[in-house]
């Protein structure tokens, strides 16, 4: 047993230590040409538009019902203990703009956006058309990846800031319609005890979460192989491999900015 065992072992961190090593290489190729070529300009408006305006309609969607219920649990929970619903507000919005927000926004883009970005760049990897970028004398990295990573690095904050504004105004509906919280109380609770730290503490964590979608999702799509079953399962690949690194990372970010006082 411990023969078989080993040797698996020893394949998986070497394959783990291959995909690393290909992940630094093809950022920092990314920095290389982002300092050594023009940038694209309508392709980086082309791909914002794609992953941040295509996304609002599910953003949208997913914040505002996650105020609703954020409001709805924290009313009737505090009602059960106080008779009465308190602090709604203060829970609804330190909730969303500290970790909700950004979080769930992240885990949205990755599986919208992300998901789109691998099938791209990895259909165009099996049909050799990244080879004919080489071959015409094009780099993929300044064509293909630096205007993907602006756009995620531009649209995800945005779309984070949208996100906790339509999750605050979905949890003042239940409070104001279904817990009879007068709307001057709602408000007042968060403007009374909410900083723009707290604002900047979830605010910051959008521009990592949008990096790692980034390099995950053009990583996974230069790397696709076996034709259209292999950009599927590398569609898949990418989607939870982002999810999985937003949690992970969400954690060391926070305690990072918790460290330095962003709270």
């Amino acid at each position: 047993m411990k023969c078989l065992i080993l040797p698996s072992i020893g394949e998986h961190l070497i394959n783990l230590a291959r995909k690393l090593g290909q992940t630094w290489y093809m950022v920092g190729s990314v920095i290389f040409w982002l300092f050594r070529s023009k940038l694209e300009f309508r392709q980086i408006v082309k791909q914002t538009t794609r992953i941040g305006v295509d996304s609002v309609s599910v953003t949208t969607l997913t914040s505002l019902f996650t105020g609703m219920v954020l409001a709805l649990q924290s009313g009737y929970s505090s009602k059960s203990l106080f008779n009465e619903p308190l602090y709604v507000g203060s829970v609804v919005g330190f909730s969303l703009v500290k970790e909700l927000g950004p979080v769930l926004t992240a885990i949205v883009v990755a599986g919208r956006a992300g998901a789109a970005v691998t099938a791209e760049i990895g259909t165009m990897k099996v049909t050799e058309q990244i080879d004919a970028l080489y071959t015409l004398g094009t780099n993929p990295s300044r064509y293909l990846l630096i205007p993907r990573y602006f756009a995620f690095m531009i649209a995800l904050p945005l779309l984070t800031v949208f996100s906790d504004f339509i999750g605050i105004t979905g949890g003042f509906i239940v409070s104001v319609v279904k817990l009879r919280v007068a709307s001057s109380v709602y408000w007042d609770d968060i403007f009374m005890y909410m900083e723009i730290k707290n604002f900047m503490h979830g605010f910051i964590k959008s521009f990592f979460f949008a990096f790692i979608i980034a390099t995950v999702s053009c990583y996974k799509g230069l790397h696709t192989e076996g034709g259209a079953q292999g950009v599927g399962m590398a569609t898949t690949e990418s989607v939870v491999s982002s999810m999985v690194l937003i949690m992970a990372v969400d954690y060391f970010v926070s305690a990072l900015l918790v460290s330095i006082g962003i709270t």
